[in-house]
């Protein structure tokens, strides 16, 4: 599922294609690329869950924000999101990439896809995907485009 999600967004999104393409024609579309059937309802689920976010009647996160708040993450939350990838969410609000609302909508999208665990790189397509999704965010996306697309200048040391 997470395949066709990354798929999706790198050929219609990300490169601002016509977004708008009716479901049918896009599974159609997905299913001659070689994805199943069920991944794609899976896949098609999580974007439309993914946009009912932005609607603050349907999930209202946050009612007060406080700067000083610590995310606590519950057993299930810790169990796909590791303390590596936990760590990696509070550096990116650190950095005001995130805010405590986006950072809400991301551990929902992620807790809402298949398998146990998420690896890294899953999160940071996720961020991304969240940060493309949210209005007046352009800035934080283009930062978090830059982390997961910009290769390193020079030798590392």
């Amino acid at each position: 599922m997470f395949d066709i999600l990354v798929y999706l967004f790198e050929n219609y999104i990300h490169n601002e294609a016509d977004i708008y393409v009716n479901h049918a024609d896009l599974t159609k579309e997905l299913s001659r690329a070689g994805f199943h059937d069920d991944d794609i309802f899976k896949a098609l689920k999580w974007l439309d869950s993914l946009s009912a976010l932005q609607q603050s009647h349907i999930k209202p996160y946050l009612t007060k924000v406080t700067t000083n708040a610590l995310r606590i993450y519950t057993a299930e939350e810790q169990r796909k999101i590791d303390a590596a990838d936990q760590g990696f969410l509070m550096f990116l609000e650190q950095i005001n990439v995130l805010d405590a609302q986006t950072r809400e909508m991301v551990i929902d999208r992620v807790m809402d896809l298949d398998g146990n665990s998420i690896s890294l790189e899953d999160l940071k397509w996720v961020v991304l995907m969240v940060l493309f999704n949210v209005p007046g965010r352009e800035s934080a996306y283009a930062q978090m485009e830059d982390l997961i697309f910009e290769e390193p200048e020079g030798p590392l040391h």
